[in-house]
């Protein structure tokens, strides 16, 4: 059972002011989407997102040792059950490195956890539930791998997907059925379907775009061994520029496996009731968003080069936040829009 604590206000304005101030720092489009969640589910959705953020970036940190990673996760997880574990955790973890507004971010785990513990019983046994199933996950692939995660198989790729971002499209539709009254039990039931394809999605597009940045900032290699070397390539020749057209074709698989999940991450997005509007218009972004970068990633090589990433436009970005919430409330529209932005860059104003 989760410790109940008494916090004053003064402590939970702290806290939903570092939650709420270190979201764009962290995830500018994350903080886009959860603008439109009311609410006990914003705040649900926002202190599940840090929590789950904060696990990623143990998980990353490229200073620790695998044995420091696991344990770190293991100290993390009494947070949810103690408060005096979760106050003492910024001082636990200690020097944690990577990304500066990450770093920060688990240096104020106590205030995260304040939030945490703000929230509704039930809701919080729905984040720890999968917070830990995700974490348990990171502590198996982290022990795989103790001098950096480096994928094997396509099939261990799936496994890797399930636990960080799988579990993440399970977390959300559980929280949209225990806070919208328009998401009951056979709607419920029919998202759970989709529910990990749509995590995954948006997680196998991430990888796609950052590979350079994985590599050289996080000593982390998703792209599996066994699709380079089908191609005559290998994850030590992944940035080399002898090897871009071997590496650009290993991805095929991967880029495949995106589609697929996008398309199943359409169809979990039109499954939610028309009537839950915000819901659909958190979703709505993050989808949109991962359809463009992944027609850009489908012929470009940038991500395979040292320092390289792909991006979609900022007046794309624009457009497609406009055009998203026009269109959320008419699944037809929806899936017109799509479409249009599989063909090429969306942006208003510029013909078609």
């Amino acid at each position: 059972m989760v410790q109940m604590v008494l916090e004053s206000p003064s402590r939970q304005r702290q806290a939903e002011h570092f939650c709420q101030s270190i979201l764009p720092d962290v995830s500018r489009t994350f903080a886009l989407s959860i603008r439109f969640l009311p609410g006990h589910l914003g705040r649900a959705v926002l202190t599940a997102y840090l929590i789950c953020r904060i696990a990623d970036t143990l998980e990353d940190d490229p200073g620790s040792s695998a044995e420091r990673k696991i344990c770190l996760l293991d100290r993390f997880m009494e947070c949810f059950d103690d408060s005096t574990a979760a106050n003492a955790f910024p001082g636990v973890a200690g020097s944690v490195s990577g990304d500066a507004a990450h770093v920060r971010l688990v240096h104020n785990t106590d205030l995260v956890f304040t939030m945490f513990r703000l929230l509704p019983g039930p809701t919080q046994q729905i984040v720890r539930r999968w917070v830990d199933e995700m974490v348990r996950g990171m502590q198996k692939f982290v022990g795989l791998y103790p001098q950096g995660i480096r994928i094997q198989t396509l099939s261990e790729y799936g496994d890797y997907c399930y636990y960080v971002a799988g579990t993440v499209g399970h977390l959300l539709t559980d929280l949209w059925h225990e806070h919208s009254a328009n998401v009951g039990k056979s709607e419920y039931e029919h998202l759970l379907k989709k529910c990990e394809a749509f995590g995954e999605a948006l997680q196998t597009v991430n990888i796609l775009k950052d590979i350079a940045w994985d590599v050289e900032h996080e000593n982390a290699i998703y792209i599996p061994e066994q699709s380079l070397m089908t191609y005559g390539s290998s994850q030590k020749t992944l940035l080399s520029p002898a090897r871009v057209e071997q590496n650009r074709a290993a991805l095929d698989s991967l880029i495949e496996l995106a589609r697929s999940d996008l398309d199943d991450a359409l169809e979990y997005l039109l499954l939610i009731p028309r009537l839950a509007v915000p819901i659909r218009l958190f979703c709505i972004l993050p989808l949109l968003f991962a359809h463009a970068t992944l027609r850009e990633l489908e012929n470009s090589t940038a991500m395979l080069q040292s320092g390289g990433s792909v991006k979609i436009s900022r007046d794309e970005v624009r457009s497609l936040i406009l055009a998203g919430c026009v269109s959320v409330l008419s699944n037809r529209g929806v899936r017109r829009l799509v479409t249009r932005v599989r063909r090429g860059p969306f942006v208003l104003g510029t013909p078609h």
